[in-house]
């Protein structure tokens, strides 16, 4: 039985709380005083946690490890593929193509015979020619007889004029007849020189009815069927195209920013859609002083061949190009963010920010110069140490001096009210470290 005291009895009469605790067993009411307790206590921890509990600037702070790599400058561009040495065949002379011997993707050697045009028309012109030439010949036979003729009566007419036995007109006629008959030979010898000369042209055009391939490679379009007519009064019909497929050239469109930053001679690669990323290397070659301007914007051609030996690469292939401006291996590596502006006289030195201090890229300010790394120890205390930087890209840096491997740099924080403790100040670095690797 439970004794009540004097205040239990006065609480149970006082209002409804007073009414709730005298229906209440006394261990129900323990539990839930506990619990209470337990909620204060949680949200007391709370409260100190949010408002003291990050005191400390590190915790705060992104980092990440300087490490070993290797680091491409690249200056991209796009381009496509097309054979380095390849010849557009066509005809010189019109007619029907009689015979195609060759389809597209057909490979030939130097003189193998590619088609015929109906060479019928042609063929008749050469017999004509030789027929008048043997026509003229004939006539050159007599006209050489008959100054045969006219050269002996010549020489007896002048027999006869020694001893007084003809008269002046026989003797002049001789002589007129014997430079007729030396004409008329003359004659017609330049006459078989020009029928022969017509006979060339018509055996040459007759010879251009069969179309041999003038280099080896591979026929790799066609542009005419078996059975057209062809017409080349106008202008030479292409009936195909044959490359050498075994050196491609890559011709790529470089943005008038970028073309002052290539050099003649220097790495290039590229990769293509479906190449699984497979990367081909050359040298740049040439680039032409013409641009081409394509929606107002000013792109000039830069070429460079490469090796083709298993001929993966074909025509109007699509290249993702990277010209190497500059490259490290195995270089100790950091992101550009880590990097910032080494403090004028009498400033206080900063880092990190590196890409905001430069506007765009920071390769201008840093690259082969000197600039400045928040280093965080085990301890949690953050320096800022001078580095020499190398090769940059807009994502990597090449610290050659100042930074070894493995040391943790930050790049960032995570709330703005400890940005600037992420910096070395006057607090955390009264002036900065300079080392070497």
């Amino acid at each position: 039985m439970d004794i009540k005291t004097p205040v239990d009895v006065k609480d149970e009469g006082s209002g409804w709380l007073g009414r709730l605790r005298a229906r209440m067993p006394r261990a129900t009411r323990w539990i839930l005083l506990a619990a209470a307790c337990v909620m204060l206590a949680g949200g007391a921890y709370y409260a100190w946690w949010a408002g003291f509990g990050q005191d400390n600037p590190a915790d705060s702070l992104i980092t990440t490890l300087a490490q070993r790599g290797d680091l491409e400058d690249t200056i991209t561009a796009t381009g496509t593929l097309q054979p380095k040495d390849y010849v557009d065949v066509g005809t010189q002379v019109s007619g029907q193509l009689k015979k195609l011997l060759v389809d597209v993707g057909t490979v030939v050697t130097a003189g193998q015979l590619l088609a015929e045009i109906d060479p019928s028309v042609y063929q008749s012109r050469v017999d004509g020619d030789h027929a008048l030439l043997l026509n003229q010949e004939a006539q050159l036979a007599d006209r050489q007889a008959q100054l045969v003729l006219a050269r002996l009566q010549l020489t007896r007419q002048k027999n006869l004029d020694r001893e007084n036995a003809t008269t002046t007109d026989a003797l002049q006629s001789a002589a007129a007849t014997h430079q007729s008959a030396l004409a008329q030979t003359d004659a017609i010898r330049a006459q078989i020189k020009q029928t022969g000369s017509i006979l060339r042209g018509d055996e040459a055009n007759l010879g251009y009815t069969r179309i041999y391939s003038p280099i080896a490679g591979t026929v790799v379009s066609q542009t005419a069927k078996q059975g057209q007519t062809l017409n080349a009064n106008q202008q030479a019909p292409i009936v195909m195209r044959i490359a050498d497929l075994a050196t491609m050239t890559v011709q790529a469109q470089v943005s008038e920013a970028d073309v002052s930053k290539l050099v003649i001679g220097m790495d290039v690669y590229f990769t293509t859609l479906g190449g699984n990323s497979r990367r081909h290397y050359g040298k740049l070659r040439q680039i032409p002083p013409t641009p081409t301007v394509v929606n107002n914007v000013v792109l000039y051609d830069a070429l460079f061949d490469v090796e083709n030996p298993d001929q993966a690469l074909m025509t109007q292939m699509t290249a993702q190009v990277f010209f190497v401006a500059a490259s490290a291996r195995d270089a100790v590596l950091v992101p550009v963010a880590a990097l910032g502006p080494l403090a004028a006289s009498g400033q206080t030195p900063r880092a990190g920010g590196g890409r905001k201090a430069s506007g765009l890229d920071p390769r201008g300010q840093y690259a082969g110069g000197k600039a400045l790394v928040n280093v965080l120890d085990a301890g949690g205390k953050v320096t800022g140490r001078e580095v020499k930087v190398g090769v940059m890209n807009r994502i990597s840096a090449q610290i050659i001096s100042g930074l070894e491997p493995g040391e943790k740099v930050v790049i960032g924080s995570r709330s703005p009210a400890a940005e600037d403790q992420s910096k070395p100040s006057s607090a955390l670095a009264p002036t900065a470290q300079k080392g070497g690797r």
